[in-house]
């Protein structure tokens, strides 16, 4: 499991590949988390259908510039790869400015910062810049060039797999479709590296899919070619913006009462967070959450998207994010993996009336102890309610006790032969 240094030496490493749905772009992403946790690659074709959508081309690009009549570049893809419109078409003119400005995007009310701008799926180019660079350039003519290709090809994703001792699944998304936004995603997908990292540690019980696609049309496509699998799928968290210093929120999945939702509730409770409603916009919980699916799965970030100013701008840079923040995510994310993990149901062997724990060492072994009370309160709660129908969370919140503690009481109980999944 990374530290929080760790995860953000990972995100600076990360921060100045241009990425897009599809490319080269993807690929080398995914082949760093690769050297991080072992990834299954998945190529699937341009044209191929995934539910209502079609793979697009892929699109790749080498170079892109603005230049002057002196040959200088006064905007530079080298530079910062968010100076041009994702998904451009290529470009090589002359233009006059007031041509040009057509085709130019800024950000007025922060003139510092460049904005991103994509164009997937309608042919068009253009470049991005601060409004202070553009308030710079002179009414002359300029050298347009953007050297990219839309060419059949494929969207790429990945997936890495910690095995579970049962096959249900919990699936944790993260989309690796944009270009140097620190927060928006790679803060999230360093995140969720260190969390199957420490799963892998462990022998967990469920099986935890990790999923590093694009976004929308990733897990579109995701979905589309794993039909089978989606009964499988129990719980699932979305994770992004996993890196700012806002406070923890909390999205729920369209059901409001999927067990996911009632684990975060409990888990957050305490921290600094905010629980929303589910809605259908924002990030790939809308698509695991549409309701031929109706998927148990929530979205996790710190601020959310759209919700902080240097959102989809440069400003969203690696000193934005901190490593401080992302252990704090991930120790949230933990935290609701180990009551997941164990909330189970028990069935009470032995109904009729409370059986004598003191004659099978139940009692015995917390005697004098400090905890021993709150052990043994724990124990009648997990007796009485183990009728099938109650969970340890629900005894855990019913009773007030710790869910770690009802946890440690049901294990005693049922390796004392009382107590059965």
């Amino acid at each position: 499991m990374k530290t929080g240094a760790e995860m953000h030496a990972l995100v600076e490493r990360l921060y100045p590949i241009c990425r897009s749905i599809t490319g080269d772009g993807v690929r080398r992403t995914l082949g760093i988390i690769d050297e991080h946790i072992p990834l299954d690659l998945h190529e699937v074709p341009t044209g191929t259908q995934v539910l209502d959508w079609t793979i697009p081309q892929e699109w790749n690009i080498r170079d892109a510039y603005i230049a002057d009549d002196t040959g200088t570049r006064v905007v530079d893809f080298a530079e910062h790869n968010l100076h041009v419109v994702g998904y451009s078409v290529p470009v090589n003119r002359r233009m006059p400015l007031s041509e040009l400005r057509e085709h130019l995007h800024t950000l007025p009310d922060t003139p510092q910062w460049i904005p991103y701008r994509t164009s997937y799926y309608s042919p068009t180019w253009g470049f991005c810049l601060s409004q202070e660079k553009l308030d710079t350039l002179p009414e002359a003519e300029y050298e347009v060039v953007i050297d990219s290709t839309l060419a059949d090809g494929s969207l790429t994703y990945g997936e890495h797999v910690v095995p579970g001792r049962v096959t249900d699944e919990v699936i944790v998304s993260c989309h690796v479709c944009h270009p140097s936004l620190a927060n928006d995603n790679l803060a999230g997908i360093a995140v969720a590296i260190s969390l199957a990292q420490s799963l892998a540690e462990t022998k967990p019980w469920y099986t935890y899919r990790f999923l590093f696609m694009p976004g929308t049309i990733g897990s579109i496509t995701w979905l589309a070619r794993n039909a089978e699998r989606v009964d499988k799928v129990k719980h699932g968290l979305v994770l992004a913006c996993a890196g700012d210093s806002g406070q923890l929120t909390y999205k729920q999945s369209r059901r409001g009462d999927a067990e996911i939702d009632r684990v975060m509730r409990y888990v957050l409770d305490g921290r600094p967070h905010k629980t929303v409603e589910f809605s259908p916009y924002g990030y790939d919980e809308r698509q695991f959450c549409s309701p031929g699916f109706n998927l148990g799965v929530g979205s996790l970030t710190r601020t959310p998207y759209a919700g902080y100013p240097e959102y989809h701008t440069s400003a969203d840079n690696p000193g934005f994010v901190s490593p401080e923040a992302m252990e704090d995510t991930l120790a949230a994310l933990r935290d609701a993996v180990a009551v997941l993990d164990r909330n189970r149901r028990y069935v009470n062997l032995s109904p009729y009336g409370e059986p004598q724990l003191g004659k099978r060492g139940l009692y015995d072994s917390l005697g004098g102890r400090s905890d021993a009370k709150q052990a043994q309160m724990a124990m009648l709660w997990v007796l009485n309610f183990s009728d099938g129908e109650h969970s340890l969370l629900d005894i855990a919140e019913r009773s007030g006790l710790p869910f770690d503690v009802v946890a440690v009481a049901a294990r005693a109980l049922h390796d004392a032969g009382l107590i059965k999944e």
